[in-house]
C-alpha cells in the first residue's frame, strides 16, 4: 500500500485543522494507518498555519519528509510559497486564489506578490499545479467558512475513495446544524474535477 502524503497550509481561521482531521478521518474509514501532525502556534493572529496528514500500510512518522508531498492543499494563495522544499515535481497543488494580506504587507514593509508570481514559481516546482475558487465559491453560498470544504471535494476526485466515506468523515467533524451546507460545499468542489474520471491515488 502506497503512503500519500497530505500537507495542508494556510492561516488561522481558515479551517485548515478541520480540513486535516476530516482528512485523517478519511484515511482511516479506508483502511490506512494514519499520522498527523500539525503546527499552529500563531493560529489565533491570524498566522500561517500547516499540517502534515500521512495516509499509509504502516507509517512511522507524523512527518512529510522534505520533498515528498504527494497533495498540497493551500487555502490562501501566499502560503504555498512557503512550502517549496517539501514539494516534487509529480505533487498536485490545489491552491486557493484568497488573499489574506499579511502584517508586513499592509504595514509597507513588503509587497503581497501577483497571482502570476505565486503560478510561475509553483509551476517551475511541480506539473500539476490547478488554482481553486474556493472562498468566492463558499462566499456565494453564504458561509466563507466552508472554502476549505470545497477545497477536499476537489481533492477526493484525485482519490478513490467511496463518497459515503467522505460524507461520514464530514458529518462526524462539522456541526450537525452544518452538515448540509458541508456536503454542498463538498459537492461543489467534487464538480470542478468532474469532467475528468482520472484516479491518480487508489486507496486500499
Amino acid at each position: 500500500m502506497q503512503t500519500i502524503n497530505f500537507l495542508l497550509v494556510g492561516v488561522g481561521g481558515q479551517g485548515v485543522l478541520m480540513a486535516s482531521n476530516i482528512l485523517a478521518s478519511v484515511g482511516m474509514m479506508a483502511g490506512y494507518d494514519v499520522k498527523k501532525s500539525e503546527i499552529h502556534g500563531m493560529s489565533q493572529r491570524g498566522g500561517n498555519v500547516s499540517s502534515h496528514v500521512r495516509w499509509g500500510e504502516a507509517v512511522f512518522s507524523p512527518i512529510i519528509p522534505d520533498a515528498e508531498t504527494d497533495f498540497l492543499l493551500a487555502f490562501e494563495a501566499m502560503e504555498a510559497l512557503r512550502y517549496l522544499p517539501m514539494l516534487k515535481r509529480a505533487s498536485v497543488l490545489l491552491v486557493d486564489r484568497h488573499r489574506i494580506v499579511p502584517v508586513t504587507v499592509t504595514g509597507g514593509s513588503a509587497e503581497y506578490p501577483a497571482y502570476e508570481a505565486i503560478e510561475s514559481v509553483l509551476r517551475q516546482v511541480s506539473d500539476n499545479f490547478r488554482w481553486v475558487d474556493g472562498a468566492d465559491m463558499a462566499a456565494a453560498m453564504g458561509n466563507s467558512r466552508v472554502a476549505n470544504i470545497i477545497t477536499l471535494g476537489l481533492l477526493s476526485t484525485y482519490l478513490n475513495v467511496a463518497d459515503d466515506v467522505w460524507k461520514d468523515a464530514i458529518a462526524r467533524r462539522v456541526p450537525k446544524k452544518f452538515t448540509e451546507l458541508n456536503f454542498r460545499a463538498w459537492e461543489a468542489g467534487r464538480a470542478l474535477r468532474r469532467e475528468s474520471a482520472a484516479v491518480l491515488m487508489p486507496a486500499g
